[in-house]
């Protein structure tokens, strides 16, 4: 059945009751899509519109109290996965950055026919989740081998610097190194610009765009007369090729079903986690036996293939997806009357965008949990008010320290991780007299230890839904069992470190040795970069993508400076010497996760931003149930008057046909 425009008309005009953009995108009621000749009804009276008024008006705004143990929008689902906190975050991109920016009346939801809403259901052919398993497999192995290249290209510039240094005369090897932090610093600004440009157009014009900008833009890299210019381009790069890592993982969510979902995140995180490590070996050998400026021609070659690749792609992002099958719909029919609830947000594209540019930031500077200067402030003001809130002195100040301290565990590893990338050539290539090419195969014992964390992973699994942390309201693992899993990789991590700093030299140590502890350490980070990942994602619920944003510049500005300091600190200290500080720092950080898993809730418990989302979360669920009660029953009174006046035309039938000729 389908509402004319007159009676949504007459709707319209009785709800006049503003609310926020999700609230207007979830409101409508989902129906198929009809055929194009909807029969045409008569007028609404007033009587449901006015109950329609009453309803909606009437809203309770009261907030009830939260418990210490928050849980995300992400804990609902049935699945019980560990990953799943981070997988929802990433597949809600686009409830993530519609926040309260804007008001819009919800009947530009509401009042519209529903029997013309369009969507693409679970079971629709058109679902990217239904694609044949051949297609969807080339899919989620061109974005894996898409953002491989993209991390190889930021390591592989270290396997070539001394070749570099010699035909620039760069006075220092520390100056050299700024093409690596420069395009770190690049991924990270490209991480936060391009996630909101996704969202307006899709995920493929971004892909192809972005994609061909990176490869393009490698060409002046490889006909470099400077490292001005090396340094310069490869930033402006970074910042393009940003867009595969930031929306990579989105299209894994959006063609993989829920059951094989972990093993989709598992399999295309093989490329990205490994690139790292395969950038020193390929370009140690190309920079051996081709030249440095080759080893950007090969990387042109492979991002050249990789567009030709994406070009492929069919666009996977919801929304993206149901509004080009509306312009489709009205295109066919000349129908204006199909839509959907992502056309008529109230929001510009300019204050997507901009949203999208300012949240992580806002949310570092703002929200306790990641607010960095909350360890100086709240330890030196042990009573001082934070936001109106008073802490208390002692275990308050632990909790919100631990936090602070855990949050960036992720980026001070992986910033050690870079810093390998400057150690290990010193180690090996300086101290052992190894080739570049030779000494990027001793990455391969990081690469191993990579590759068993992620095919560990149903061990893991195993781990957190053993943890006796549940989550109260759902009875699954809460965020914090991710803590121990995190805990694994922390011990695991400071153990390779040191055991390689202590067998690398002299080099009457065979060279397995070290090699071989690299594998441990390689194992650590993964786990840590994972897990811990998924932690602030399950923490975060819906605004899990713009914490993660935050996390990811903040790791990368850490794996962009660090390496800086890798030369001189070697050079100072000895390989074994700065290798042991770098070792003991991480055991500093071993009780962090184990103190995370103990206090955890209460740390959560201190974020705003966290309340805020659960109440907002709450008083939705009864705007939306409300409306739909209100809807179902002018539909039931629609119907029902339908029925009387095709009685009633039945009556006047019969009486016409039992009058006498």
């Amino acid at each position: 059945m389908a509402f004319n425009s007159d009676k949504t008309d007459e709707f319209t005009a009785s709800t006049t009751t503003t609310t926020s953009t999700e609230e207007c995108q979830t409101s409508a009621h989902k129906v198929s899509t009809p055929t194009a000749t909807a029969p045409h009804h008569k007028k609404l009276d007033h009587s449901p519109s006015t109950t329609v008024e009453a309803e909606i008006h009437h809203h309770d705004d009261h907030v009830l109290p939260l418990s210490p143990s928050i849980t995300s929008s992400s804990s609902q689902s049935s699945n019980p996965d560990p990953l799943s906190p981070l997988e929802y975050a990433l597949a809600q991109t686009a409830s993530i950055t519609r926040t309260r920016t804007g008001r819009t009346s919800i009947t530009s939801c509401a009042s519209r026919p529903p029997d013309f809403e369009v969507t693409i259901d679970a079971d629709d052919p058109e679902n990217p989740k239904n694609w044949s398993l051949l297609y969807r497999s080339y899919v989620l192995f061109t974005i894996s081998y898409s953002t491989w290249l993209i991390v190889l290209y930021s390591t592989s510039y270290t396997a070539t610097l001394s070749p570099l240094i010699a035909e620039f005369h760069i006075p220092s090897r520390t100056l050299a190194t700024l093409g690596l932090t420069t395009y770190l610093l690049g991924l990270a600004a490209g991480s936060v610009i391009v996630a909101p440009l996704s969202e307006l157009y899709g995920r493929r014009p971004i892909y192809l765009i972005c994609l061909a900008v990176f490869v393009l833009l490698i060409i002046p890299c490889g006909l470099a007369r400077n490292l001005a210019t090396l340094v310069g381009v490869r930033f402006a790069g970074a910042v393009f090729g940003a867009a595969m890592i930031s929306n990579s993982p989105g299209t894994v969510v959006d063609v993989s079903r829920q059951e094989y979902l972990a093993l989709a995140m598992s399999l295309w995180s093989i490329a990205p986690l490994n690139g790292p490590v395969t950038g020193p070996l390929i370009g140690g050998f190309v920079g051996d036996n081709l030249g440095w400026r080759w080893g950007n021609w090969l990387a042109l070659i492979l991002g050249g293939v990789a567009w030709l690749m994406v070009l492929g792609v069919k666009e996977t992002y919801h929304p993206a997806l149901v509004k080009a099958k509306v312009r489709k719909l009205r295109k066919e029919t000349g129908d204006e009357r199909y839509w959907c609830r992502f056309e008529e947000t109230g929001i510009s594209k300019g204050e997507v965008v901009r949203e999208g540019l300012k949240r992580p930031f806002v949310l570092a500077v703002t929200e306790p949990i990641l607010w960095f200067f909350n360890i100086w402030y709240v330890s030196k003001f042990n009573s001082q008010r934070i936001k109106g809130k008073k802490f208390r002195a002692g275990g308050d100040v632990c909790v919100l320290i631990i936090w602070e301290m855990c949050s960036n565990r992720i980026s001070v590893i992986y910033g050690i991780l870079y810093l390998c990338f400057v150690a290990y050539p010193i180690v090996f290539t300086q101290y052992r007299g190894w080739s570049s090419s030779m000494t990027g195969l001793a990455f391969l014992g990081i690469g191993v230890g990579t590759l068993i964390s992620i095919f560990m992973e149903p061990v893991w699994r195993r781990v957190i839904n053993a943890s006796p942390k549940r989550d109260p309201e759902t009875g699954r693992a809460s965020p914090e069992a991710t803590a121990l899993v995190m805990s694994i990789g922390g011990i695991l991590t400071p153990i390779g470190q040191l055991a390689f700093s202590w067998t690398c030299l002299p080099a009457s140590i065979h060279p397995v040795a070290p090699i071989a502890f690299g594998i441990l350490f390689g194992m650590g980070n993964t786990l840590s970069f994972i897990y811990g990942s998924n932690y602030l994602a399950g923490a975060y619920g819906m605004y899990a993508a713009s914490a993660l944003a935050g996390n990811a510049v903040m790791r990368s500005v850490f794996g962009a400076v660090l390496p800086l300091a890798g030369p001189a600190m070697y050079a100072a200290m000895t390989p074994r010497w700065a290798g042991t500080f770098l070792g003991l720092l991480e055991v500093l950080l071993i009780p962090i996760p184990l103190m995370f898993y103990k206090y955890g809730d209460r740390i959560r418990a201190k974020s705003k931003l966290i309340r805020q989302m659960r109440a907002e979360q709450l008083k939705n669920e009864k705007r939306q149930a409300r409306r739909e009660r209100v809807l179902n029953r002018v539909r039931g009174e629609e119907e029902e008057r339908e029925k009387k006046e095709e009685s009633g035309r039945a009556v006047d039938e019969k009486k016409k046909n039992d009058e006498p000729v």
